[in-house]
């Protein structure tokens, strides 16, 4: 492999889907050894498109419509399947916005790291681990005990075991609390410098741009795709009025959910309690592996507690969705943080929404392509999205049809799990507008899990804080702070 000092060079580089929109708008950029450059820009400008395009992997059905990728020497676009395998195994490293996809759920963290570590000794692996603050014990779990915050750091550290000339890493902070981030951006920072990696990282958190890019290449807006949501009025932007809640809604009591792996236990929920009354909104927050994808899991029916109870509007809620009756599945809806997890990618988005539209019986037959319209006008998306499937869909558009399609069965309680993190701000404000608005509209009870503090204050009336699997501080409004 070439030892340039820009081991890779995009040069007026235009992707679209078939005849269709245009995916990359014309890109330039260089990348230079030991340094960090930033990729920034809205929602749908082709970030995750372009870092795609440098390991050779386009979105189906996309072609290069101009300009060309130089990648240590190669044109990964022309090169054969073999060497194409051999460049992404030992000289460059990709890092998805979905990196939980990528983990195999049958293997444990250390194997999944010493898998393609380039020292796959005990002792390599615990520290690269310890680099991306992973606790040793999580050596010994699967991806589905970890959670999402754990999961990243878990394929940062499979990425950075191979030791790779060039690093892509497609929004590495999102969903990671702000002490954690701030650790990550520093140990990318310091391994770029010492190790002479070339690190390019989609991101849109203006943060991690000012504290660890080198420089910054913003990507143009394409001429179509994402439009305007339909939020609350610029004027009442912010924190949602206050609603006089009835006490029922959802309650969870005493919940105990631990995962156990050749003798190994994670206790990710104690004795956790927790209470979302009808018409409110209730924040979560906690550090990066502290129970609260965990808890959404578990108040949706997709994780069964070991101990603990469930009632809904004062009556009991089985533990597990599929004992639960067609109509409380209706009424409570989990948005994913991995938005792929309820995006079939062998569906049209269109074919995804109309599904949850037929099963609960929302709207009669020949009124679903006018609702689905509708649900892609609510969130922000035109309606030939419609006709697309999830890959030819960026992380944060992905994410628009997520809350669409849960959105779809007229929910009456919606779990969000770091809803915003792949969206640039403008685009995470409106989309949180919107919930208000719905809020407001259908009386929706709310439950954001979020590690953005100042964000869940503004749109929500109460916060609760986990810490180590249990809710040890509930955040009364912006008054001040009340026991649980």
């Amino acid at each position: 492999m070439t030892e340039s000092a820009t081991p890779v060079t995009v040069t007026d580089l235009e992707i679209g889907l078939g005849t269709g929109p245009v995916l990359l708008r014309r890109t330039s950029l260089g990348l230079r050894r030991g340094r960090t450059t930033a990729l920034t820009g809205p929602s749908g400008s082709g970030k995750t498109t372009l870092l795609r395009a440098l390991v050779g992997d386009l979105p189906g059905g996309a072609r290069v419509t101009s300009g060309s990728i130089d990648v240590l020497g190669h044109d990964v676009l022309a090169l054969a399947p073999a060497a194409l395998r051999t460049l992404r195994r030992r000289h460059v490293a990709y890092v998805g916005q979905d990196p939980g996809s990528a983990l195999n759920p049958r293997m444990t963290a250390r194997r999944l790291i010493a898998e393609l570590a380039a020292d796959p000794s005990p002792g390599a692996v615990e520290q690269v681990m310890a680099e991306c603050h992973l606790p040793g014990v999580l050596a010994h779990h699967r991806p589905g005990a970890l959670s999402g915050g754990q999961q990243r750091r878990l394929a940062l550290a499979r990425a950075l075991a191979r030791r790779p000339e060039v690093l892509l890493l497609d929004e590495p902070t999102a969903g990671l609390d702000s002490a954690l981030r701030d650790d990550i951006t520093a140990l990318l920072r310091h391994l770029a410098a010492e190790n002479g990696i070339a690190v390019i990282m989609a991101s849109h958190d203006p943060h991690v741009v000012e504290t660890c890019a080198d420089s910054v290449v913003t990507l143009a807006a394409p001429a179509t795709g994402t439009v305007p949501l339909k939020g609350t009025p610029r004027a009442t932007r912010g924190r949602p009025p206050r609603q006089t809640a009835a006490p029922e809604g959802l309650r969870a009591e005493n919940l105990h959910v631990a995962f156990t792996h050749r003798g190994h236990t994670h206790q990710a929920l104690e004795a956790a309690d927790f209470h979302a009354p009808t018409g409110s909104a209730t924040g979560i927050i906690g550090p990066s592996g502290s129970g609260k994808t965990t808890l959404l899991r578990t108040l949706a029916g997709l994780q069964v507690p070991q101990a603990g109870t469930l009632t809904w509007n004062g009556r009991p809620l089985p533990a597990q969705v599929r004992k639960r009756s067609r109509d409380q599945q209706r009424r409570i809806q989990l948005v994913p943080q991995n938005p792929l997890g309820a995006l079939n990618p062998s569906r049209t988005i269109g074919a995804t929404l109309t599904r949850p539209l037929r099963l609960h019986r929302v709207v009669g037959t020949t009124e679903r392509p006018a609702r689905v319209r509708g649900l892609l006008d609510d969130v922000g998306l035109p309606a030939d999205f419609a006709h697309r499937y999830p890959h030819e869909l960026s992380g944060g558009q992905r994410q628009r049809a997520s809350i669409a399609r849960a959105l779809a069965t007229e929910p009456d309680l919606l779990l969000c799990d770091e809803v915003t993190s792949a969206l640039d701000p403008a685009t995470a404000a409106a989309v949180l507008d919107l919930l208000t608005r719905l809020r407001a509209e259908r009386r929706l009870t709310l439950v954001l899990v979020s590690h953005e503090l100042a964000l869940v204050t503004a749109y929500t009336d109460t916060v609760h804080l986990l810490q180590a699997g249990r809710v040890v501080r509930q955040e009364a409004d912006r008054e001040g702070v009340t026991s649980p």
